[in-house]
């Protein structure tokens, strides 16, 4: 076994390492661009924050009841999606019958607009016209209104719609549904049309409208869901989610560049893989107690993963593009691309972060983080026992606040925001004067104490075990300093002897023994100084310093262990013998660089 052979070893899994990641990251980073966070921002400001009109600033952001909805529906909404005229009221003729919003997004097909409801009669207190909150089991089929239309009419959901996660609920992927048609003028009249026979009735729990829009100067898919949800309590609540998505991937030179990059890291993936697997049956049981071996499976296998989601996304895409966009008088469903492009994306980010972490593993033969891993190690049992208490009385807190406030104070609704909200006070992002007017007493009472036990108390502890174990740590570095073979001797070793092969830099031995010397003379020149009357001097000093205490000790202590006092008389001999051994090897230096 040799230090330097695993240095070596290391250093060059590392450079090979860097080569993987840098792949990963050109192709990951490849896939996203600032241009879709323009695009986003374009759309959303465009249908979130135009107002109906100057004297009503009804938005889609401050719908709060079913006529806001109307209001948006038949002003903002359609104004948005149906661009016909220039900016000097100039009648665009060249986009034949198609809407470009802004001039540049095409829009796709049609937009469409859902719902969903539940049944009258849901309610277990009252149940004659009740309605209950949604869910699956109470939603409402049966056909409503004036029943001559597809409008009037349930529509189960296609196979490979996602369900909704709302603010207050889970939502299928069916519903009433209809879609704008072409001309604005036709769709002010029937939106007029459904607003006058009752289309949204109480019953309704939650309105989808869900629209595409391509844009070719960047290659971009937006992918629109405006969802405004009508809880049981009345009222409405307004969200969005807009997807800026590159379907179209493979156009230009740089994306046939990113697919070469997509099949370099599906070889690194393979060759990780029969690594991983050789690693395995040499070890055996050993290979499970690393953490850096059960990092590298979940590096594996979310690479895995990502690979078969990108060719199960690929072939989606190939399959769905021509159908979603073969008729331009229907909605092309592009949220099932959009949604599940998204997810590859975060699942793509997530291999990116553990991968970086990964590097700690080809660093740690570093002195520092020497330190900080058993710094970490060493401390980590007081760590998760303080821990216990912490989020005992953490937890606590939150349940009290949920109690006290969580009926007037948006932040204290759900147990999970009460969580959120006091991580945020402890980082001092916090509306005090709600609590206060919540509650005169609870508030200042639970806020003070919630800063004094949390903040000050246990988060300090924390900080003073770590800042504690560190300092042992250093402490036992310093008095038992490391002789290991560390990577930056490695790299710095093989600096130096590159520089003497391209003749940069004389080698020690040239140093030493100068041309036309004779390495004979200078031994024997150099066993002559080891011998001098000085040498023996210091020696003697020595054995007089610390001989008589090793005597006494041994005598005293047993011979099976060593006591800290003999230890420290140890190191302090051996420091001030390496010392004088230092100045003894100067000195022959300068005698056989003189001669």
């Amino acid at each position: 076994y040799s230090r330097e052979l695993e240095m070596k070893t290391t250093l060059q899994e590392l450079l090979i390492y860097i080569i993987f990641l840098t792949d990963l990251c050109i192709l990951t980073f490849g896939m996203v661009n600032t241009d879709m966070y323009y695009l986003n921002k374009v759309m959303s400001n465009l249908f979130l924050d135009t107002s109906v009109s100057e004297t009503d600033r009804i938005s889609f952001k401050t719908i709060g009841s079913m006529v806001d909805f109307w209001k948006f529906a038949e002003g903002p909404l359609l104004d948005g999606l149906y661009w016909d005229t220039w900016y000097n009221n100039k009648t665009l003729t060249s986009h034949k019958n198609s809407s470009h919003v802004y001039y540049e997004n095409l829009l796709l097909g049609l937009a469409q607009i859902r719902q969903l409801k539940v049944r009258n009669n849901t309610c277990s207190i009252y149940p004659y016209k009740c309605y209950h909150e949604y869910r699956y089991g109470a939603e409402d089929r049966s056909d409503f209104g004036l029943k001559n239309g597809s409008v009037w009419s349930y529509s189960s959901a296609s196979s490979l719609a996602p369900w909704h996660w709302g603010a207050i609920g889970l939502y299928s992927g069916g519903g009433f549904m209809f879609t704008l048609p072409k001309s604005k003028s036709e769709s002010i009249r029937k939106l007029a049309f459904l607003r006058r026979n009752g289309w949204i009735t109480r019953g309704t729990r939650v309105i989808f409208i869900d629209f595409s829009v391509y844009n070719a100067n960047i290659n971009l898919f937006c992918v629109v869901r405006l969802v405004v949800e009508f809880p049981a309590t009345g009222g409405a609540l307004p969200s969005s989610q807009f997807y800026s998505v590159k379907l179209l991937r493979y156009v230009t030179y740089y994306d046939y560049f990113l697919a070469s990059c997509e099949v370099i890291f599906c070889l690194f993936i393979f060759a990780f893989i029969i690594q991983e697997i050789m690693k395995v049956r040499k070890l055996k049981t050993e290979y499970f107690k690393s953490a850096w071996n059960w990092l590298d499976m979940l590096l594996v296998s979310l690479s895995i993963f990502a690979i078969a989601f990108n060719m199960y996304r690929t072939v989606e895409v190939s399959m769905l593009m021509e159908s979603l966009l073969s008729n331009a008088y229907a909605y092309p469903d592009f949220y099932f691309l959009a949604y599940w492009q998204t997810r590859y994306n975060n699942m793509i980010a997530i291999n990116v972060f553990f991968a970086w972490i990964k590097i700690f593993k080809y660093i740690s033969f570093n002195k520092t983080m020497t330190q900080l891993s058993s710094t970490l190690s060493r401390c980590a049992k007081d760590i998760i026992g303080f821990a216990i208490m912490f989020f005992i009385i953490f937890f606590a807190y939150a349940q009290l606040g949920y109690l006290v406030f969580g009926s007037q104070v948006d932040e204290f609704s759900t147990f999970q925001n009460c969580i959120f909200t006091q991580f945020r006070i402890v980082l001092g992002d916090f509306n005090f004067a709600s609590i206060e007017q919540a509650n005169r007493i609870l508030g200042p009472i639970y806020f003070i104490t919630f800063v004094f036990f949390v903040f000050f108390v246990l988060l300090n502890m924390f900080l003073a075990i770590i800042n504690d174990t560190y300092s042992e740590v250093k402490a036992d570095f310093a008095v038992i300093p490391s002789k290991e073979f560390e990577i930056s001797d490695l790299i710095r070793q093989s600096y130096n002897k590159a520089l003497v092969k391209l003749k940069l830099k004389k080698s020690k031995m040239e140093d030493l023994y100068p041309a036309g010397g004779s390495l004979q003379t200078l031994s024997s020149a150099g066993q002559g100084y080891l011998k001098s009357p000085q040498l023996q001097k210091w020696k003697e000093k020595l054995h007089q310093k610390y001989h008589s205490a090793e005597d006494k000790e041994s005598a005293a202590a047993p011979q099976d262990h060593v006591s800290p006092q003999e230890f420290q008389q140890l190191f302090r001999y051996a420091t001030d013998l390496e010392t004088r051994l230092n100045e003894v090897n100067a000195k022959l230096s300068r005698v056989l660089r003189n001669m």
